[in-house]
């Protein structure tokens, strides 16, 4: 008999389970990293609307009125354009912020496939007409408010629709490794949104954001067409969320249920039915670890996005780079943070403590960020070096919070049975993160005129908060390595 070839060998290693669990895996990274994408370009762009004019060489058939502001995008010419980048910022956080508590009750009673995809359609739309602007020459800053709180709205279809397609068919095991670098996402979706963005940021500004309009849009479409929701769906085995059995029927509301307990009572189905209304909100609240893990994320995601629509500027104010050159430079927060997030959870997978790994990486942080303010623009080196590690830093406990901590939350087994609780749960854990990604734009908005020392002093307090937060629930995973296994309500403590 003759020996396969090594590339078949390999594909026939595989399971079909394995090979649909793949596709599902690549297909919402793909789907996420458009979000990412999308929303990356107006942090690119801000160099450009207002610019320090005269050291720009202006067309000699311009008539020029003002040498300070004859390049800058009306009305961002003004003296107070950064309070009016932050309150376009806000524009789309607050409305992202507002909309994604009630995302995730969309989430848990629609259809998966047509909710995503139709938010990534929206989307695209939306982003492009922000990038309209620049050849319909529209000036109004109304206009652009509008659109960017549209957008803000529809991108909050993604991340509980994501999370919870991913949790039906991936069990607890390797969650947090799993999740860790899946979650990689949303950094490669900075990374090529500023990439791209940064192509058309000196020609064409609003290229910037037309071309990953139709990318988002475009996925939208592939969404549509392949994503399959649950195992089930294809006649594949559903992941085993708890190490006992009896936990197994938090994905037993199938539609082949009557095949797999077809030798169970007529009773046990029924008890199966029950669970399979969706979970409200104020149950949602009640899961342990749900609050805590929700605050910590508000002050979390307050750094992060500070950093994710403020950093190219200040790149470009302090160590004076080129709107291009600050964009690209600024990838590399981003490049830190795919490493941060894959560590953050094989440490928490290998050590069973979730809380705790993301506390001991917002401890280190907090110093990391007073260093970068200090030292990072001394030299190339030591600026990229310093990136490097506070993206790593800022965004490995952002990553597991969102990722990994939510499915274990909406799988959790005092749901006993419930499985449609992992868009909620991620919806109001996301979503309260969102309140502090909204109110860490604005506030370096307002800071940042009074010098940037302070945006970094208000990056830190929020850091050291948010380690704070998670106090309880460290002190209940250190006395559990340490032999401790009361439980509280009759609940598992995480």
């Amino acid at each position: 008999m003759r020996s396969l070839a090594p590339g078949i060998k390999l594909i026939t290693s595989f399971s079909r389970d394995s090979w649909y669990r793949f596709v599902i895996l690549l297909l919402t990274f793909v789907f996420y990293t458009t979000y990412h994408l999308s929303r990356k370009p107006i942090s690119i762009v801000k160099s450009q609307l207002h610019r320090n004019c005269s050291n720009v060489i202006h067309p000699a058939d311009l008539n020029i009125t003002d040498n300070d502001t004859w390049c800058d995008w009306a009305p961002f010419d003004q003296n107070n354009y950064r309070n009016l980048f932050g309150v376009l910022d806000n524009c789309f956080l607050v409305a992202y912020a507002i909309g994604m508590f009630f995302s995730g009750i969309f989430g848990e009673r629609l259809p998966l496939r047509y909710y995503l995809s139709s938010g990534m359609i929206l989307s695209g739309i939306f982003t492009a007409l922000f990038g309209l602007g620049f050849y319909w020459q529209i000036h109004s800053l109304w206009y652009y408010c509008l659109v960017q709180a549209l957008n803000g709205l529809v991108q909050t279809t993604g991340w509980p629709a994501v999370v919870a397609c991913v949790g039906n068919w991936f069990g607890k095991g390797k969650r947090g490794f799993i999740m860790g670098v899946w979650n990689s996402h949303t950094s490669v979706g900075n990374i090529l949104g500023s990439l791209i963005a940064g192509v058309y940021v000196s020609s064409a500004w609003g290229l910037s954001f037309i071309v990953p309009g139709i990318i988002i849009a475009v996925a939208g479409v592939i969404c549509f067409l392949f994503l399959v929701e649950k195992p089930e769906d294809v006649n594949c085995t559903p992941p085993q969320h708890h190490e006992s059995v009896e936990q197994e029927p938090l994905l037993r509301n199938s539609s082949s249920n009557e095949e797999i307990f077809s030798t169970n009572t007529s009773t046990a189905v029924e008890m199966v039915e029950d669970h399979t209304e969706a979970i409200s909100f104020c149950g949602a609240l009640r899961i342990p670890g749900v609050v805590e893990f929700s605050l910590c994320l508000l002050f979390a995601k307050l750094v992060s996005y500070t950093f994710l629509y403020w950093l190219p500027l200040y790149i470009a104010n302090v160590a004076h780079f080129d709107p291009k050159e600050a964009g690209d430079l600024s990838t590399l927060f981003d490049v830190g943070g795919i490493v941060g997030g894959i560590l953050a959870g094989l440490i928490s997978d290998y050590s069973g403590g979730r809380a705790t790994t993301c506390c001991a990486m917002l401890i280190i942080a907090a110093p990391m960020l007073f260093l970068y303010n200090k030292i990072g623009q001394n030299g190339l080196p030591t600026t990229i070096c310093m990136l490097l590690w506070c993206g790593a830093l800022v965004n490995g406990p952002y990553a597991l919070i969102t990722t990994a901590v939510s499915a274990d939350l909406g799988t959790h087994e005092c749901l006993r049975g419930n499985s449609r609780a992992l868009s909620t749960v991620t919806a109001i854990i996301d979503g309260t993160g969102s309140i502090g990604a909204a109110v860490g734009p604005l506030l370096a908005g307002l800071i940042s005129p009074t010098g940037w020392n302070n945006v970094f002093y208000m990056l830190i307090a929020a850091d050291v908060l948010a380690c704070l937060l998670l106090s309880r629930l460290v002190y209940k995973e250190v006395r559990g390595w340490c032999g401790y296994t009361t439980r509280l309500r009759g609940f598992k403590e995480i």
